[in-house]
């Protein structure tokens, strides 16, 4: 199942905490975020930025989150991140985050599923699957050219967009996390390896 929030709806953030709850009713240990994007393309940053501010609002818990403005995870290291995850996170819940193409009445959306992420695919890369629950923004309609458009899309709809997931995603986890006291759990991963 697939739901979707609209950018400009006040109720976005709550709705996405809801269905973060109906697709992972119990949580085992502490999640893991990824955030995949690169911050040299506008429409492509939303991950990155989106990762830089989950940082920020879970600072101090036994969340890790992959893939800032500092240390972007783009396309070419999902590969790389896949494994380093499954190495170091064997057990944990992968969300993962990024920016989408999809059609022009889809722009400014923001859809969680219960499945991973395929990056790169709106620009036809065949890239392993990450994550999975997937938190996808669409910020740019489909085309021929979607490198561009991803270019030209605005910053101000990639900003909103990385605000309300962040707060959704930080709002559950941190609900999540009280009601299964994962803040006691004991650490999974190396804190000096992080992307």
């Amino acid at each position: 199942m697939e739901y979707s929030f609209n950018v400009y709806n006040s109720l976005a953030a709550g709705g996405e905490v809801l269905a973060l709850k109906k697709i992972l009713p119990e949580i085992e240990g502490a999640p893991v975020i990824v955030c995949i994007g690169s911050d040299l393309s506008v429409g492509d940053s939303l991950g990155p930025v989106t990762g830089t501010k989950l940082k920020e609002k879970l600072k101090g818990t036994n969340v890790y989150v992959y893939g800032t403005l500092a240390k972007p995870i783009t396309a070419h290291e999902v590969k790389y991140t896949n494994q380093f995850i499954k190495n170091t996170h064997p057990n944990s819940i992968v969300i993962a985050i990024d920016a989408a193409v999809g059609a022009a009445g889809d722009i400014g959306l923001i859809k969680i599923a219960k499945r991973g992420i395929k990056p790169g695919s709106g620009a036809n890369k065949r890239l392993q699957k990450v994550g999975d629950v997937s938190v996808m923004g669409i910020v740019a309609e489909k085309s021929l050219f979607n490198y561009s458009l991803f270019s030209s899309t605005r910053l101000n709809i990639v900003y909103k967009m990385a605000e309300i997931i962040a707060e959704g995603v930080a709002t559950f986890i941190t609900e999540a996390m009280e009601g299964t006291h994962l803040k006691h759990c004991p650490e999974k991963a190396i804190s000096a390896l992080s992307f």
